[in-house]
């Protein structure tokens, strides 16, 4: 095994941020992290490196997850199950699936990070949730090395959320994902505003795979930055669901404040804009800040510490608890 000392990690994170690690591997297939894991327990796994933010040197064996590779376990005319493995790029598969006509994840297209992470968080954008198409993951115990299949059922998927961040957080790797998709009669979400505005803008009345796909692009580029442009990590913050008598009270404040209703005593409200009526979007702090355009993104304009962005997330969560009431809590994964 071919491992490496006082490795940088700055392009193993999308926040790009300079810390290192003591120690450092590369994994390309199970085999080889099975036998690793008869030796080495106690490691710091990374795959796309996107839902993480590191403030600090890395004192475990890293261990880079690059196991790649998509087959096709089955099919018939209308569906087509896959099973993918963790180490390939998320939106490099999307597209292949678009291109191959596979329905079903097109809304969740230039969403970064692997295909290992994706279940973790259980990525959603533009009304569609990963967890609506995956069938199973399957996983290495590290106490054991055994393999272990999550049914969808198991996985326990809520909203950004499963039992890879609660109940089993940091005893297996995930190391592929199988999705049910379809092949032919597709469901296409494209009720979201922003999709049907991007469609109409084309004279799109009749949209397909790669239509919604391109509307997705085309969306997420002109309000997030490019991680290899300027570092980051996506949506930091969660959009906190409160209770209705709470958004009744706020709304006499702000007749304005956007909500989404999830129950008949529940509503979701976009954390993007709390943190703007706060004055926090784009507002830079020297090499930090938040971006101008996207008030949910915290970015490292170069150079910045991973713990100077933690406490401008922690001065952030506080604004908005003494300003609405509201506690807002953090998506990334926060190494520390």
């Amino acid at each position: 095994m071919n491992f490496k000392e006082n490795i940088s990690l700055k392009n193993y994170n999308t926040f790009g941020i300079s810390v290192h690690a003591k120690r450092f591997i590369t994994v390309d297939s199970v085999y080889q992290l099975q036998q690793l894991l008869k030796v080495e327990k106690d490691i710091f796994l990374i795959s796309g490196g996107s839902n993480m933010l590191l403030t600090k040197d890395i004192e475990k064996l890293v261990v880079h997850l690059d196991i790649k590779g998509i087959s096709i376990d089955n099919e018939d005319e209308n569906t087509v199950y896959l099973t993918v493995n963790a180490g390939e790029n998320w939106h490099e598969f999307v597209l292949w699936c678009v291109a191959e006509n596979y329905g079903g994840i097109e809304n969740l297209s230039l969403i970064p990070g692997n295909v290992g992470t994706c279940p973790i968080q259980n990525i959603g954008a533009y009304g569609v949730e990963v967890k609506d198409t995956i069938t199973k993951v399957e996983a290495i115990e590290i106490a054991r090395g055994k393999l272990v299949q999550f049914s969808n059922e198991n996985c326990n998927f809520g909203y950004r959320n499963s039992i890879f961040k609660n109940e089993v957080k940091g005893k297996y790797i995930i190391t592929s994902v199988s999705f049910k998709l379809t092949k032919r009669n597709h469901i296409l979400n494209s009720s979201y505003g922003a999709i049907n505005t991007e469609l109409t803008s084309k004279n799109i009345t009749k949209p397909t795979l790669k239509d919604i796909s391109d509307a997705v692009i085309a969306i997420r580029k002109s309000k997030l930055p490019d991680p290899k442009e300027i570092g980051n990590s996506g949506s930091f913050f969660k959009n906190p669901v409160i209770a209705t008598t709470q958004f009744l009270e706020l709304q006499k404040d702000y007749t304005n404040i956007p909500s989404y209703k999830i129950s008949e005593t529940e509503v979701k409200i976009p954390a993007g804009w709390l943190i703007e009526q706060a004055g926090f979007k784009g507002k830079r702090y020297g090499n930090y800040g938040i971006h101008e355009k996207q008030a949910l993104v915290l970015v490292n304009y170069g150079n910045a510490t991973g713990k100077e962005i933690y406490l401008l997330a922690k001065k952030i969560q506080q604004n908005i608890l003494d300003k609405f009431g509201i506690s807002l809590e953090i998506e990334v994964n926060i190494i520390q």
